[in-house]
């Protein structure tokens, strides 16, 4: 009864139905997880942002760790958005939703990609043009 119990909790933990255009987590309306989105691009790290710094778009809370962050995003937020509205790349290219861990990250051609976790991270960077390929051909009817 513990396993099927585990293993029906990590499924709901992975795939989400269908899906806001930013993913959140359903306890907030925080887009990538209160991460700074910008800092990915600037730092190349991920930071958390800071209540004092938040922005709504697109129906959801953008916090940011300082407010030049907080401006450059409101100049471009297209450019500062993670892909696939920050669901996981990896699940996308699988028409899928899934989460992402603000700290599994990539910036390939100043794009930022979420992934679910490490593992899926890795397993989606051994193909990632292939997969980013795919997923821009899913995203956004994935969202059905």
């Amino acid at each position: 009864m513990k396993t099927l119990l585990s293993l029906l909790l990590l499924g709901l933990s992975f795939t989400v139905n269908a899906g806001d255009q930013i993913s959140t987590s359903w306890r907030n309306n925080l887009a990538v997880s209160g991460y700074d989105s910008v800092s990915y691009h600037s730092e190349n790290q991920a930071i958390k942002g800071q209540k004092e710094f938040e922005y709504e778009w697109q129906g959801a809370v953008w916090r940011f760790s300082s407010a030049s962050n907080l401006d450059l995003f409101k100049q471009d937020p297209e450019r500062y958005a993670p892909q696939y509205g920050g669901y996981c790349a990896w699940a996308v290219s699988e028409n899928k939703l899934a989460s992402s861990d603000p700290e599994q990250f990539t910036i390939i051609g100043d794009k930022l990609y979420l992934n679910y976790n490490a593992k899926i991270q890795q397993k989606w960077l051994k193909d990632r043009d292939n997969l980013i390929s795919v997923a821009d051909q899913k995203w956004p009817n994935v969202l059905n």
